[in-house]
């Protein structure tokens, strides 16, 4: 009987249990100022509402392969904004610590709010990338 009582327990917690897949959270903007809202706020907020929404775009899953072409595409596009000196990327995590020319730092998430980086207002625009 006791074992039974454990079992059934056991049933019972299982849907419990959260998966460690956080991207949908991490990516959505509910309860946040709205992305072109923070764009208007300036130039720098406007390139990173814009790496962030293009890096939200390069989501392809939760593989590591996945990830690393996603990580890959932000870093990529975040180098193009002509006020971005530095791009570092966390693998474990869901975001980009960018640096501009000012000094400000901030990190960006995936901002998947159904719109384009091109569509982003206050948008400066884009420069090629530093040939290697």
């Amino acid at each position: 009987m006791m074992r039974l009582c454990a079992l059934l327990l056991a049933v019972l917690l299982l849907p419990s249990c959260r998966t460690y897949d956080y991207y949908e959270r991490v990516s959505a903007e509910d309860g946040l100022v709205p992305g072109d809202q923070y764009a208007r706020y300036g130039r720098e907020q406007a390139q990173a509402v814009a790496i962030a929404r293009r890096f939200a775009q390069a989501h392809e899953g939760a593989s590591p392969e996945a990830r690393a072409r996603q990580i890959e595409a932000g870093v990529a596009f975040a180098r193009t904004q002509p006020d971005v000196v530095n791009v570092a990327a966390d693998s474990q995590g869901h975001w980009l610590t960018l640096q501009f020319r000012s000094g400000w730092r901030t990190a960006v998430t995936p901002l998947d709010d159904g719109r384009s980086a091109a569509e982003t207002p206050n948008l400066p625009a884009a420069t090629p990338p530093p040939a290697r």
